[in-house]
């Protein structure tokens, strides 16, 4: 069933401070009505929280996994004695079952040593009902947009390989078994036969309390492969270049029956066997270098099941009404599916829900030293905002001094520069990430410096520092936050970081969350066998308290997400950094102290008497001449707004 596409007309969106031109794009001029070419207007205006549902809560421990579930996902083979780890278990430590693990050969070809391999056999139980558990917490956090890790039924803890992308998987609503026998009854390939799950109602349910409370929701989707239990996969396996999906896949190349030999061979994602690619008009090697490209996905059929799927989940009900449904899209690895796909796909999209959001993970060009330029993606035609990797790493530098000290005004001129070619509407609709599920928790990226995203976890350095990171870094952290929460674009929350979690790369970044009522064990294990200090493994209630205080900020102060920024302040000397928030009507200021001694900061306002500091309640002064006077200690930073609304 081809989706029909639409096109629809809203109102002009606010106004920010870049220029917004018409989009860069080959489509008709006729697909560039306000409501497609803009970026929504209420992704300005969140602050994200992203779930990874596996670790985030094990509401329901009836659903939990089961070594039937799991089977198909790395290693290839599931331990005689496997069973759910427990939540608060020890990080490092291994579980009895690991003996039987290690040393054997896993489905990539290479034998099981590290902890970062056996470790991905590890399920906790996280599921819906764990979301549910905790709506009251994220409300008080007082976030109001939830970006969901993939929920569509596979057999990893990541669920990055897809056995079906049309439902929520087996294990994360409330009957397991039952839900596998209604995914069996339906034909894969036909939308007419689709029915809803326990866990899709159960999701929609949430979607609708979700929305209740004042809070978005996005899925997570990887449109580039699927992994080895999905349906059009296995139905190649059986009837190889019979089969009616074979154009759906990277096939180097058919077994021959006729032969002993399995001549049957194809690619995966960056070489992952257990993520078969969907396959393009034409192949481009990523290996070396990611590129945005032209071109589209291969066969139609395959497109048609995609714009299927990401319509079920945008209007469940199919009534042209899409508030029951999710507000869009993070898309996986965004930049090696091909330009025109993602053209086709927007249409799509907008044709459902014309406020729907699309966030590209656009992230390296060339790793570890450079990041893709997302501007191609940014014109109108594709997506709305990206992951934006590029300011982190930058704040990173002038914060932390990783991986080298940064001048107060090369900060400046680089994130005015990261910003300068994208149009105004989609600099305010950046998600503005920190850390997420594929990098290190920003507290330990902080704790150890180095470059970015190298060499950031024990099993690739072994003086990678994995204990609970030190006071100075919380500081660090503090004033990241200030600016993240003042600056342009979203903020973005990893789950977990509120409560004080670290973790390095990748699977060290996904322990299950630290809840206040939980008591954990203390982490004293390390991967590779060292010392490493005991840490208590606790929530922190200051940390949190210091989120909510700055969430609460820029909810209150509009200005701080739609506002126009002007640098004033950039004293490498007294290593100060001020800037500022504005519009017609409201103005806030941020101050930066990034050097050891306090330091005297002074502002020329209007109407200085009006401003008052919101972060620390700090008290300030007006000089003989109006200006606003402020004594910042060292390390430390005031955010100031105007008390007459």
């Amino acid at each position: 069933m081809m989706l029909a596409l639409g096109l629809f007309a809203a109102s002009q969106l606010h106004s920010t401070p870049m220029e917004e031109s018409s989009p860069k794009t080959t489509q008709d001029d006729s697909f560039h009505a306000e409501s497609f070419s803009h970026a929504p207007e209420w992704a300005k205006n969140v602050v994200w929280y992203q779930i990874f549902l596996e670790r985030f809560q094990n509401g329901d421990s009836t659903n939990d996994p089961r070594p039937q579930d799991i089977r198909g996902s790395y290693p290839g083979f599931v331990p005689g004695d496997w069973s759910v780890t427990p939540w608060t278990h020890d990080w490092y430590e291994p579980e009895p079952w690991v003996e039987d693990v290690v040393g054997k050969t896993a489905l990539d070809g290479y034998e099981i040593s590290t902890f970062s391999q056996w470790c991905r056999l590890r399920r906790y139980g996280g599921d819906l009902q764990g979301v549910f558990d905790k709506l009251d917490y994220l409300e008080s956090l007082g976030i109001n947009a939830i970006y969901f890790n993939p929920l569509n039924d596979a057999p990893s803890e990541h669920k990055y390989d897809a056995r079906n992308w049309r439902h929520i998987d087996r294990n994360f609503g409330p009957n397991p078994d039952l839900d596998e026998e209604i995914m069996a009854s339906e034909d894969p390939g036909d939308p007419f036969t689709w029915k809803f799950t326990t866990a899709d109602k159960m999701f929609l349910d949430l979607v609708k309390e979700l929305k209740r409370r004042g809070i978005r929701v996005i899925l997570d989707y990887s449109w580039n492969h699927t992994g080895l239990d999905f349906w059009a996969w296995k139905d190649i396996l059986e009837n190889q270049k019979e089969s009616e999906y074979a154009e759906w896949y990277w096939v180097d190349a058919f077994d021959d029956p006729n032969t002993p030999d399995n001549e049957f061979s194809y690619r995966g994602w960056f070489g992952v066997k257990d993520l078969p690619e969907i396959r393009k008009t034409e192949y481009h090697d990523h290996s070396q270098k990611i590129t945005p490209y032209e071109g589209n996905l291969h066969s139609q059929a395959a497109k048609e099941h995609i714009f299927n799927v990401s319509q079920r989940w945008l209007d469940p009900d199919g009534d042209g009404d899409p508030s029951d449904g999710v507000d869009g899209f993070r898309l996986d690895v965004a930049a090696e599916l091909p330009l025109g796909f993602w053209r086709e796909y927007r249409v799509a999209v907008r044709s459902v829900n014309p406020e729907a959001l699309l966030v590209g993970e656009i992230w390296w060009e060339m790793w570890p030293d450079d990041l893709l330029d997302p501007e191609i993606f940014l014109r109108g035609d594709i997506f709305d905002s990206v992951m934006n990797y590029r300011w982190y790493r930058s704040a990173r530098q002038l914060f932390a001094n990783a991986p080298k000290p940064l001048k107060i005004a090369d900060f400046v001129d680089e994130q005015q520069g990261l910003i300068s070619n994208l149009r105004k509407g989609n600099s305010y609709a950046m998600m503005n990430l920190m850390d997420s599920h594929d990098t290190p928790r920003v507290l330990t990226s902080l704790f150890n410096g180095g470059r970015y995203k190298f060499n950031t976890e024990p099993s690739a350095d072994p003086d990678y520092k994995i204990h609970k990171p030190d006071p100075e870094t919380h500081e660090t952290l503090k004033l990241l936050l200030a600016h993240q929460f003042t600056y342009v674009g979203s903020p973005h929350i990893w789950a977990g970081g509120e409560m004080g979690m670290w973790g390095a790369d990748m699977s060290d970044s996904r322990k299950p969350l630290i809840w206040p009522d939980y008591e954990f064990e203390a982490e004293k294990s390390h991967p590779n066998g060292n010392s490493r200090p005991v840490d208590e493994v606790k929530f922190d209630k200051n940390l949190f308290q210091y989120y909510q205080t700055l969430i609460q900020i820029r909810k209150s102060n509009p200005v701080l997400a739609l506002g126009y920024i002007d640098y004033f302040l950039m004293d490498e000397d007294r290593r100060l950094l001020g800037y500022s928030r504005f519009d017609d009507n409201h103005t806030a200021y941020a101050l930066f102290n990034l050097g050891e001694k306090a330091r005297w900061v002074e502002i020329d306002c209007e109407e200085p008497e009006q401003f008052v500091e919101v972060l620390n309640d700090r008290k300030t002064q007006i000089t003989e001449d109006d200006k606003l006077r402020l004594k910042l200690p060292g390390r430390n930073v005031a955010i100031l707004v105007s008390s007459k609304k």
